[in-house]
Protein backbone atom coordinates (compact mmCIF):
# COMPACT_ATOMS: atom_id res chain seq x y z
CA UNK A 1 0.00 0.00 0.00
CA UNK A 2 1.24 3.58 -0.89
CA UNK A 3 2.56 5.97 1.89
CA UNK A 4 0.12 8.49 3.17
CA UNK A 5 -0.07 11.69 1.61
CA UNK A 6 -1.62 15.18 1.80
CA UNK A 7 -3.02 16.23 -1.13
CA UNK A 8 -4.98 19.36 -2.06
CA UNK A 9 -6.92 19.28 -5.00
CA UNK A 10 -7.59 23.55 -6.30
CA UNK A 11 -9.76 24.68 -8.51
CA UNK A 12 -10.17 27.96 -9.90
CA UNK A 13 -13.90 27.55 -10.27
CA UNK A 14 -16.98 28.92 -7.62
CA UNK A 15 -17.27 25.22 -6.05
CA UNK A 16 -20.42 25.92 -5.03
CA UNK A 17 -21.54 25.45 -8.70
CA UNK A 18 -22.05 22.06 -10.64
CA UNK A 19 -19.72 21.34 -13.18
CA UNK A 20 -17.46 19.23 -15.38
CA UNK A 21 -14.41 20.25 -13.19
CA UNK A 22 -16.11 20.06 -9.62
CA UNK A 23 -17.53 16.83 -10.24
CA UNK A 24 -14.04 15.39 -11.23
CA UNK A 25 -12.26 16.71 -8.60
CA UNK A 26 -15.14 15.90 -5.89
CA UNK A 27 -14.60 12.04 -7.23
CA UNK A 28 -10.93 12.69 -6.92
CA UNK A 29 -11.42 13.74 -3.44
CA UNK A 30 -13.73 10.58 -2.58
CA UNK A 31 -11.41 8.14 -3.69
CA UNK A 32 -8.26 9.42 -2.85
CA UNK A 33 -9.51 9.08 0.87
CA UNK A 34 -11.20 5.38 -0.04
CA UNK A 35 -6.84 4.99 -0.80
CA UNK A 36 -6.09 6.39 2.87
CA UNK A 37 -4.90 9.56 2.00
CA UNK A 38 -5.94 13.09 3.45
CA UNK A 39 -7.56 15.36 0.72
CA UNK A 40 -8.51 19.33 0.57
CA UNK A 41 -10.60 21.04 -2.10
CA UNK A 42 -9.50 24.42 -2.35
CA UNK A 43 -11.67 27.03 -4.04
CA UNK A 44 -13.16 30.41 -4.33
CA UNK A 45 -16.47 30.06 -3.05
CA UNK A 46 -19.83 32.67 -3.04
CA UNK A 47 -20.18 31.48 0.89
CA UNK A 48 -18.32 29.57 3.26
CA UNK A 49 -21.08 26.92 3.87
CA UNK A 50 -22.21 26.82 0.14
CA UNK A 51 -20.16 23.15 -0.41
CA UNK A 52 -20.95 20.29 2.03
CA UNK A 53 -17.07 19.40 2.49
CA UNK A 54 -15.48 19.69 5.68
CA UNK A 55 -12.17 19.46 4.05
CA UNK A 56 -12.99 22.46 1.86
CA UNK A 57 -11.11 25.55 2.27
CA UNK A 58 -12.97 28.55 0.68
CA UNK A 59 -10.71 30.47 -0.93
CA UNK A 60 -11.81 34.40 -2.33
CA UNK A 61 -14.75 35.09 -4.18
CA UNK A 62 -15.35 34.38 -8.36
CA UNK A 63 -16.58 36.44 -10.73
CA UNK A 64 -18.64 35.35 -13.60
CA UNK A 65 -16.30 36.09 -17.37
CA UNK A 66 -17.47 34.37 -20.62
CA UNK A 67 -15.38 31.39 -21.29
CA UNK A 68 -15.38 29.18 -24.71
CA UNK A 69 -18.82 29.71 -25.03
CA UNK A 70 -19.81 29.17 -21.24
CA UNK A 71 -19.85 31.12 -18.01
CA UNK A 72 -16.51 30.53 -15.70
CA UNK A 73 -16.76 31.72 -12.23
CA UNK A 74 -13.36 32.42 -10.92
CA UNK A 75 -11.61 34.78 -8.71
CA UNK A 76 -9.64 37.50 -9.94
CA UNK A 77 -8.68 38.62 -6.25
CA UNK A 78 -5.22 40.14 -5.83
CA UNK A 79 -5.31 40.36 -2.19
CA UNK A 80 -5.35 36.33 -1.29
CA UNK A 81 -2.12 35.87 -1.43
CA UNK A 82 -0.63 36.46 2.51
CA UNK A 83 -3.76 33.99 3.07
CA UNK A 84 -2.87 31.40 0.41
CA UNK A 85 0.84 31.61 1.69
CA UNK A 86 -0.24 30.62 5.56
CA UNK A 87 -2.57 28.01 4.28
CA UNK A 88 0.31 26.23 2.66
CA UNK A 89 2.25 26.87 5.71
CA UNK A 90 -0.36 25.78 7.98
CA UNK A 91 -1.33 22.47 5.64
CA UNK A 92 1.85 21.72 4.03
CA UNK A 93 1.00 19.49 1.32
CA UNK A 94 2.52 16.45 -0.10
CA UNK A 95 1.25 16.80 -3.41
CA UNK A 96 -0.69 20.07 -4.71
CA UNK A 97 -2.73 19.48 -7.87
CA UNK A 98 -4.09 22.22 -10.26
CA UNK A 99 -6.97 22.11 -12.26
CA UNK A 100 -6.79 24.46 -15.15
CA UNK A 101 -3.59 26.04 -13.39
CA UNK A 102 -3.86 29.41 -15.57
CA UNK A 103 -7.34 30.43 -14.86
CA UNK A 104 -8.22 33.14 -12.40
CA UNK A 105 -4.99 33.65 -10.15
CA UNK A 106 -5.32 31.56 -7.06
CA UNK A 107 -3.16 28.62 -8.97
CA UNK A 108 -0.79 30.80 -10.19
CA UNK A 109 -0.29 32.79 -6.39
CA UNK A 110 -0.44 29.62 -5.32
CA UNK A 111 2.22 27.77 -8.01
CA UNK A 112 5.06 30.92 -6.90
CA UNK A 113 4.91 30.06 -3.25
CA UNK A 114 5.12 26.00 -3.02
CA UNK A 115 8.88 24.99 -2.36
CA UNK A 116 9.36 22.14 -5.09
CA UNK A 117 11.24 20.18 -2.43
CA UNK A 118 8.14 20.11 -0.37
CA UNK A 119 5.14 19.77 -2.34
CA UNK A 120 4.54 18.01 -6.27
CA UNK A 121 2.31 20.64 -8.30
CA UNK A 122 0.41 18.95 -10.99
CA UNK A 123 -1.50 20.29 -13.30
CA UNK A 124 -4.64 18.89 -14.82
CA UNK A 125 -5.97 20.95 -18.01
CA UNK A 126 -9.88 20.27 -19.10
CA UNK A 127 -10.43 22.76 -22.03
CA UNK A 128 -10.94 22.14 -25.51
CA UNK A 129 -11.11 25.88 -26.12
CA UNK A 130 -9.61 28.35 -24.27
CA UNK A 131 -10.39 32.03 -24.12
CA UNK A 132 -9.32 34.78 -26.58
CA UNK A 133 -6.46 35.36 -24.02
CA UNK A 134 -4.89 32.41 -25.85
CA UNK A 135 -5.02 33.94 -28.97
CA UNK A 136 -3.19 37.53 -28.10
CA UNK A 137 -0.08 36.22 -25.83
CA UNK A 138 -1.37 35.74 -23.04
CA UNK A 139 0.34 32.37 -22.81
CA UNK A 140 3.83 33.94 -22.78
CA UNK A 141 2.71 35.08 -19.36
CA UNK A 142 1.62 31.75 -18.31
CA UNK A 143 4.30 29.94 -19.24
CA UNK A 144 6.77 30.72 -16.18
CA UNK A 145 3.45 29.00 -14.22
CA UNK A 146 3.49 25.99 -16.76
CA UNK A 147 7.40 25.38 -16.05
CA UNK A 148 6.67 25.31 -12.22
CA UNK A 149 3.93 22.05 -13.07
CA UNK A 150 6.08 18.95 -12.15
CA UNK A 151 3.58 16.78 -13.60
CA UNK A 152 0.75 17.51 -16.25
CA UNK A 153 -2.25 15.53 -17.08
CA UNK A 154 -4.90 16.29 -19.93
CA UNK A 155 -8.23 14.63 -19.77
CA UNK A 156 -8.76 13.69 -23.40
CA UNK A 157 -7.03 13.46 -26.80
CA UNK A 158 -8.83 17.10 -27.77
CA UNK A 159 -7.56 18.49 -24.34
CA UNK A 160 -4.36 17.48 -24.81
CA UNK A 161 -4.26 18.72 -28.37
CA UNK A 162 -5.45 21.84 -27.46
CA UNK A 163 -2.97 22.59 -24.71
CA UNK A 164 -0.10 21.02 -25.92
CA UNK A 165 0.03 23.67 -28.66
CA UNK A 166 0.00 26.20 -26.44
CA UNK A 167 2.27 25.05 -23.61
CA UNK A 168 4.10 21.92 -25.81
CA UNK A 169 5.94 19.54 -23.28
CA UNK A 170 4.98 16.28 -22.02
CA UNK A 171 1.64 15.37 -20.91
CA UNK A 172 -0.57 12.07 -19.12
CA UNK A 173 -3.86 11.39 -21.09
CA UNK A 174 -5.69 10.45 -17.87
CA UNK A 175 -9.82 10.80 -18.53
CA UNK A 176 -12.23 11.85 -16.18
CA UNK A 177 -13.57 9.35 -13.41
CA UNK A 178 -17.01 9.03 -11.64
CA UNK A 179 -18.03 6.64 -8.90
CA UNK A 180 -19.99 4.49 -10.89
CA UNK A 181 -21.67 2.48 -8.10
CA UNK A 182 -23.77 5.98 -7.22
CA UNK A 183 -25.18 5.69 -10.90
CA UNK A 184 -25.50 1.95 -11.11
CA UNK A 185 -27.29 1.37 -7.74
CA UNK A 186 -29.70 4.58 -8.18
CA UNK A 187 -33.51 3.82 -8.00
CA UNK A 188 -35.50 5.73 -10.87
CA UNK A 189 -38.76 7.86 -9.79
CA UNK A 190 -41.37 5.02 -10.24
CA UNK A 191 -43.86 7.86 -11.54
CA UNK A 192 -42.07 8.89 -14.21
CA UNK A 193 -40.80 5.40 -14.64
CA UNK A 194 -44.14 3.33 -14.95
CA UNK A 195 -46.65 5.89 -16.48
CA UNK A 196 -46.44 4.49 -19.84
CA UNK A 197 -43.91 7.80 -21.09
CA UNK A 198 -41.02 7.11 -22.55
CA UNK A 199 -38.38 9.73 -20.68
CA UNK A 200 -35.81 11.35 -22.71
CA UNK A 201 -33.16 13.30 -20.67
CA UNK A 202 -30.98 15.88 -21.17
CA UNK A 203 -29.43 16.90 -18.00
CA UNK A 204 -26.55 19.81 -18.37
CA UNK A 205 -27.10 23.96 -17.61
CA UNK A 206 -29.05 25.73 -19.67
CA UNK A 207 -26.17 27.59 -22.40
CA UNK A 208 -26.47 27.78 -25.64
CA UNK A 209 -23.45 25.74 -26.71
CA UNK A 210 -25.30 22.19 -24.87
CA UNK A 211 -28.10 22.43 -27.64
CA UNK A 212 -31.12 22.39 -26.22
CA UNK A 213 -32.61 24.20 -29.24
CA UNK A 214 -31.70 21.37 -30.98
CA UNK A 215 -33.48 18.46 -29.22
CA UNK A 216 -36.44 20.82 -28.51
CA UNK A 217 -36.42 20.59 -32.45
CA UNK A 218 -35.83 16.72 -32.62
CA UNK A 219 -38.29 15.87 -29.97
CA UNK A 220 -40.89 18.20 -32.11
CA UNK A 221 -40.94 15.75 -34.65
CA UNK A 222 -40.66 12.96 -32.77
CA UNK A 223 -43.67 13.62 -31.12
CA UNK A 224 -46.15 12.92 -34.24
CA UNK A 225 -45.09 9.45 -34.70
CA UNK A 226 -44.78 8.87 -30.55
CA UNK A 227 -46.89 10.68 -28.94
CA UNK A 228 -46.07 8.51 -25.44
CA UNK A 229 -42.67 10.43 -25.42
CA UNK A 230 -41.59 13.20 -22.64
CA UNK A 231 -38.51 15.14 -22.46
CA UNK A 232 -36.96 15.47 -18.84
CA UNK A 233 -34.67 18.72 -19.15
CA UNK A 234 -32.84 19.05 -15.99
CA UNK A 235 -29.74 21.69 -15.40
CA UNK A 236 -29.68 25.58 -14.01
CA UNK A 237 -30.04 28.32 -16.05
CA UNK A 238 -32.83 29.62 -17.92
CA UNK A 239 -33.48 28.86 -21.65
CA UNK A 240 -31.73 30.56 -24.74
CA UNK A 241 -34.11 32.70 -27.23
CA UNK A 242 -34.33 29.92 -29.92
CA UNK A 243 -35.21 27.26 -26.85
CA UNK A 244 -38.35 29.80 -25.79
CA UNK A 245 -39.40 29.83 -29.28
CA UNK A 246 -39.87 26.39 -30.39
CA UNK A 247 -41.75 26.04 -27.20
CA UNK A 248 -43.86 28.61 -28.13
CA UNK A 249 -44.45 28.24 -31.56
CA UNK A 250 -44.66 24.58 -31.66
CA UNK A 251 -46.73 24.13 -28.41
CA UNK A 252 -44.63 21.33 -27.07
CA UNK A 253 -46.21 18.63 -24.31
CA UNK A 254 -44.81 17.15 -22.02
CA UNK A 255 -41.53 19.04 -21.39
CA UNK A 256 -40.38 19.13 -18.38
CA UNK A 257 -37.96 21.71 -17.22
CA UNK A 258 -36.65 20.46 -13.77
CA UNK A 259 -34.10 23.00 -12.87
CA UNK A 260 -31.17 22.17 -11.07
CA UNK A 261 -31.20 18.65 -9.47
CA UNK A 262 -29.38 17.79 -6.85
CA UNK A 263 -26.75 14.65 -6.84
CA UNK A 264 -29.12 12.32 -5.15
CA UNK A 265 -31.85 13.26 -7.96
CA UNK A 266 -29.30 13.59 -10.23
CA UNK A 267 -28.53 9.64 -10.24
CA UNK A 268 -31.95 8.84 -10.03
CA UNK A 269 -32.90 11.01 -12.99
CA UNK A 270 -30.09 9.10 -15.46
CA UNK A 271 -31.65 5.83 -13.73
CA UNK A 272 -35.22 7.19 -14.94
CA UNK A 273 -33.78 7.82 -18.56
CA UNK A 274 -35.19 5.92 -21.59
CA UNK A 275 -32.92 7.22 -24.07
CA UNK A 276 -30.14 9.94 -22.88
CA UNK A 277 -29.32 12.70 -25.02
CA UNK A 278 -26.50 15.02 -25.30
CA UNK A 279 -27.06 17.30 -28.60
CA UNK A 280 -23.88 19.90 -27.56
CA UNK A 281 -22.19 21.76 -30.70
CA UNK A 282 -18.74 21.90 -29.49
CA UNK A 283 -16.15 22.93 -27.04
CA UNK A 284 -16.70 19.60 -25.02
CA UNK A 285 -13.26 18.12 -23.55
CA UNK A 286 -14.63 15.09 -22.44
CA UNK A 287 -17.82 14.76 -21.77
CA UNK A 288 -19.19 12.95 -18.55
CA UNK A 289 -21.83 13.37 -18.57
CA UNK A 290 -22.04 10.29 -20.95
CA UNK A 291 -19.73 8.43 -18.27
CA UNK A 292 -22.82 8.28 -15.90
CA UNK A 293 -25.37 7.68 -18.24
CA UNK A 294 -23.55 4.52 -19.25
CA UNK A 295 -23.09 4.17 -15.62
CA UNK A 296 -26.74 4.27 -14.70
CA UNK A 297 -27.34 1.98 -17.92
CA UNK A 298 -29.16 4.71 -20.12
CA UNK A 299 -28.51 4.57 -24.02
CA UNK A 300 -27.10 7.37 -25.01
CA UNK A 301 -27.43 9.79 -28.35
CA UNK A 302 -24.69 12.32 -28.51
CA UNK A 303 -23.30 14.86 -31.13
CA UNK A 304 -20.48 13.73 -32.90
CA UNK A 305 -17.82 16.16 -31.29
CA UNK A 306 -14.76 15.70 -30.63
CA UNK A 307 -14.94 15.38 -26.81
CA UNK A 308 -18.03 12.88 -27.21
CA UNK A 309 -16.15 10.72 -29.52
CA UNK A 310 -13.07 10.54 -27.54
CA UNK A 311 -15.48 9.15 -24.72
CA UNK A 312 -18.06 6.89 -27.14
CA UNK A 313 -17.80 5.01 -30.18
CA UNK A 314 -20.57 4.96 -32.62
CA UNK A 315 -22.86 1.83 -32.11
CA UNK A 316 -20.78 0.61 -29.68
CA UNK A 317 -21.70 2.33 -26.73
CA UNK A 318 -24.26 4.89 -28.00
CA UNK A 319 -25.22 6.71 -31.01
CA UNK A 320 -23.56 9.91 -32.12
CA UNK A 321 -25.34 11.87 -34.67
CA UNK A 322 -23.64 14.89 -36.51
CA UNK A 323 -23.90 18.56 -34.24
Amino acid sequence: MEAHRKIALVSPYDHAFHGGVADHINSLAWQFREWGHTVKIIAPCKSADAVEDDDFIPMGRAVPIPSGGSIARVSFSVWLKPRIKQMLEREAFDVVHFHEPFAGLISKDMLSLIDPAESTAIGTFHTYEGTRLYKIGAKHLAMPYFRMLQGRIAVSRPAHQFISRHFPGEYDIIPNGIQVDDFANAEPFEHLKNDGMVNLLFLSRLEKRKGLKYLLGAFSKLKWDWPNLRLLVAGGGKPDADSLRILSERNLQDVVFLGRVSDEDKFRYYKTADIYCAPATGKESFGIVLLEAMAAGAPIVASAIEGYSSVITHEREGLLTPP
